[in-house]
């Protein structure tokens, strides 16, 4: 897979990009990644990439002419899907970033300042995705938040794929308490179920406890 993320903080992806579970994915060759910085396409002797928006209002606007020239420099073997990183897209979840996993190439745009002119988003836009019910300076978060949830559910990129179906929300629910050594910490046990052994009992305790853990926190989630 490759994902390119169109940012006017490209800096912000450095460590992002170096550590953990994306670094290993890019080691193994899995994924690549692309960080552009959206200055470099901007209009005239300041590179504005911005202005300010017809009808008058607060803030500045990102330019159509320049977004457009920025994807029209992005090189792909297949057709991208593009996907703008905005507080008016729709909530991101699990299913979504599983669904993003099987695609060949992303292009995240990061949003920033009031917003972007619809006329791009009307043409070249394929999906807009918000992370949560707040404002944020920019959409270089999102980006992250997006890649990383994605990137982990590739094959291959985890040591034990199979552990992604076991989390929380691929089932509409939350997953259920675990527990390590040691054995008794602080005068607490681990529950006696998950050291006996006995791993269909252990299955329904997990399914009967990630119920109650989600009734509890995330009741909406039942509600589906």
């Amino acid at each position: 897979m490759k994902i390119s993320i169109v940012s006017l903080f490209p800096q912000l992806f450095t460590e992002f990009l170096s550590t953990s579970i994306i670094n290993r994915a890019q080691t193994k060759k899995l994924v690549e990644f692309e960080i552009i910085d959206l200055r470099q396409f901007g209009v005239g002797i300041h590179k504005n990439v911005d202005d300010r928006p017809f009808g008058g209002g607060p803030g500045m606007i990102l330019r159509p002419d320049v977004l457009s020239a920025c994807l029209q420099s992005i090189k792909s073997s297949n057709k991208p899907l593009v996907i703008l990183l905005s507080a008016s897209g729709k909530p991101f979840k699990q299913k979504t970033a599983r669904q993003l996993s099987n695609y060949d190439h992303l292009i995240l745009i990061a949003g920033h300042y009031e917003g972007v002119d619809q006329r791009f988003i009307d043409k070249s836009v394929d999906l807009e995705i918000s992370i949560g019910d707040y404002v944020l300076t920019g959409g270089e978060l999102p980006a992250m938040v997006v890649a990383d949830a994605v990137v982990r559910l590739i094959p291959n990129v985890l040591s034990k794929s199979e552990a992604t179906f076991e989390e929380s929300f691929e089932k509409d629910t939350l997953e259920y308490p675990q527990y390590t050594r040691p054995e008794v910490f602080e005068g607490e046990s681990v529950p006696l179920i998950l050291r006996s052994g006995n791993h269909l009992k252990i299955a329904k305790w997990r399914e009967e406890q990630s119920l109650l853990k989600t009734k509890n926190i995330r009741p909406d989630l039942l509600k589906k």
